[in-house]
């Protein structure tokens, strides 16, 4: 990997996990979200550094080229975020429809207190 795009790999990294902790100061994010991106952003910075660990990752699984590799871990990085977000999607979707379930039933039962 050429010298110029280890720096960048690396700039953009860590560019990456300060905005991620400055989110989490300002409360727009959550820490517990929060691990991931800045687990991303470590072994992004430990295969740049470690190239050779890439590239025995690379023959582990069979790839033919070290950014091949990358790409594979990105989309498995995107589709764990995306099962992530799918679950968390459908847990506050069944607690909305709890609570609107909730709220008719406690608005059923003023009406029926103010008609007595």
């Amino acid at each position: 990997m050429a010298l110029h795009q280890k720096i960048f790999a690396i700039v953009v990294s860590i560019m990456i996990m300060v905005i991620v902790v400055e989110l989490v100061r300002r409360r727009r994010l959550r820490e517990e979200y929060s691990w991931l991106w800045l687990l991303t952003g470590a072994v992004i910075i430990l295969l740049v550094i470690w190239y050779d660990l890439l590239v025995i990752i690379t023959h582990f699984i069979g790839a033919v080229a070290p950014t091949t590799t990358l790409f594979i871990f990105g989309l498995l990085f995107l589709m764990l975020i995306s099962l992530h977000y799918s679950i968390q999607i459908s847990k506050l979707s069944y607690q909305v429809k709890e609570m609107g379930q909730q709220l008719a039933i406690l608005k059923e039962e003023m009406k029926e207190q103010e008609g007595s």
